[in-house]
């Protein structure tokens, strides 16, 4: 049967590489493509069973369909990212630069006018230049539709049933990585989401200052879990790892992000009611794409719930449990949005 889904999505089954360095990783084997791609992922790097790891699955899938080749390389930190791209950019081989992740920004605002023969595809972040197309998502329409998901449960005694709760009124939780204005419209979009299923709901939310120290995160999520959450949410990479350790422990539910990580992280499908999945592998995909058919265009790109570019789909042990009025709810909350009923807050400031 397939999965009851507010997005159609992929699991993005990523293998590591080697941090901090450029390795080869694709081969020519599915089309005749010469187009060759360098990737350059976030901190944090492949395995991370979120962010990194759905990049991977675009540019895994656009070398079965084109038969393109492509190399990773994996930043420590952000320090490393300027050398790589330079590297990259400077190789005549390399048709494409793909740069993962907002960290990327002000290094190629200044590569890309340096090798302003190069072409760019930038997630998560914007460079005006002739020469870089931008990718970015509408994260707080996704996150409300999670949030909504997680107030109902928490609101309906649904998620009560996973474990005992300390307090009698309803709560969810949000764990962010870095405190930045990007992760801060998931945490946005996902208040305004419960609020919507009940106005007098309690959100704590806190953040890792991380996007690799799971220890973290569950230290924060086992406390939130402590004072009565039914459910967190996470936005931090693999921190989020940690969440759902203390959702295991606590017997409560959990929230992935960029992918279903009910799949990725198949170890904790048993806590993972639901995932805000951001299809990063999409606008990987599709700039490779644009680059092989040879209509590569720079500017913005800004994906939504109405271009399938977020939302939230329903973790595999869940599929068919939850309640039909909380399915239609969501359905209903979704249209709304798409057709401007419900104006998302992106910010903080706005709820």
């Amino acid at each position: 049967m397939q999965r009851r889904t507010f997005l159609t999505s992929v699991g993005a089954g990523a293998t590591a590489g080697l941090a901090g360095c450029l390795v080869g990783e694709g081969d020519d084997d599915g089309g005749e493509s010469d187009i060759t791609v360098g990737i350059i992922y976030s901190t944090g790097g492949l395995g991370d069973e979120s962010f990194n790891d759905m990049a991977f699955a675009g540019i895994e899938q656009a070398e079965e369909d084109f038969g393109i080749s492509y190399q990773n390389a994996e930043p420590d930190e952000p320090a490393d990212m300027n050398d790589m791209q330079r590297q990259f950019a400077s190789d005549e081989d390399i048709d494409l630069v793909c740069c993962i992740g907002f960290d990327h920004e002000t290094d190629l605002a200044e590569n890309a006018e340096e090798y302003d023969d190069q072409r760019f595809a930038l997630v998560d972040a914007v460079v005006e230049a002739d020469n870089v197309a931008n990718y970015t998502f509408r994260e707080h329409e996704g996150s409300f539709q999670v949030g909504h998901l997680a107030g109902l449960l928490s609101t309906m005694d649904y998620a009560h049933g996973a474990g005992e709760t300390n307090t009698d009124e309803s709560r969810v939780g949000f764990v962010g990585g870095q405190e930045i204005a990007l992760i801060e419209r998931f945490e946005a979009g996902y208040i305004a989401g419960a609020q919507h299923a009940d106005d007098g709901i309690e959100t704590p939310s806190a953040y890792a200052g991380s996007w690799n120290d799971p220890a973290t995160g569950q230290e924060i999520a086992t406390g939130m879990y402590d004072e009565g959450a039914d459910v967190v949410f996470h936005a931090a990479g693999g921190t989020g790892g940690g969440v759902f350790q203390a959702a295991q422990s606590a017997g409560r539910f959990a929230i992935g992000v960029d992918d279903d990580q009910s799949i990725s992280a198949e170890e904790f499908s048993d806590v993972i009611v639901a995932s805000m999945v951001k299809r990063v592998d999409t606008a990987v995909y599709e700039s490779i794409e644009a680059v092989v058919n040879d209509e590569f265009e720079s500017g913005m790109n800004d994906l939504g719930l109405e271009d399938e570019g977020v939302g939230a789909t329903i973790g595999q042990d869940f599929d068919g449990d939850l309640p039909d009025d909380v399915i239609d709810a969501l359905a209903d909350s979704r249209e709304a949005i798409i057709d401007g009923d419900i104006d998302v807050p992106d910010n903080l400031d706005d709820l």
